[in-house]
């Protein structure tokens, strides 16, 4: 794994805006959140250059990060009694993170790398310190992510794929 360090100014979203607008499945990010929200958002977010195999999200953990992606793929797996359990492979434009990011519950699945990738991190802090200073920005945020959430609950293949 590597981590890039976020300069003093708002690093380049433009690759995930990108990614996000491309991905208007229905239930995605890119249908509820405009692209030009990307512009301050990148400054509250922290790329993240992942190798296959990373864990990146571990069921059970108890933070509540929420990651973007920007390319490469994410897979899915929760553990159950009878072994482990793929849920999905999620790609470019899509997130994840988002159900422990709103519950404060701990993680329902673990995500890992399944093709080297680029996500963008957001910290429950880095959210709150944008809903100060961009309380627009963070509430369209919010509501996209509450939308993504929302559609995911409904689709009952992807009901317990949430982290």
């Amino acid at each position: 794994m590597t981590f890039s360090t976020t300069p003093s100014k708002t690093p380049d979203v433009s690759a995930l805006a990108a990614a996000i607008v491309r991905h208007k499945e229905p239930g995605s990010l890119g249908a509820f959140l405009e692209r030009h929200y990307w512009s301050v958002l990148g400054a509250y977010t922290r790329p993240m250059l992942l190798q296959r195999g990373h864990l990146l999200i571990a069921q059970g953990d108890t933070d509540r990060n929420i990651y973007f992606i920007e390319s490469g793929d994410l897979k899915v797996d929760m553990r159950t009694h009878s072994g482990l359990v793929q849920l999905a492979i999620i790609g470019p434009g899509n997130v994840a993170g988002e159900g422990s990011f709103f519950s404060h519950q701990s993680r329902t699945a673990s995500v890992s790398v399944y093709s080297n990738c680029k996500v963008w991190e957001m910290t429950p802090a880095n959210f709150e310190t944008l809903s100060k200073q961009h309380p627009t920005v963070a509430l369209a945020l919010a509501m996209a992510l509450g939308a993504v959430l929302a559609s995911r609950m409904l689709d009952i293949s992807n009901r317990i794929a949430l982290t």
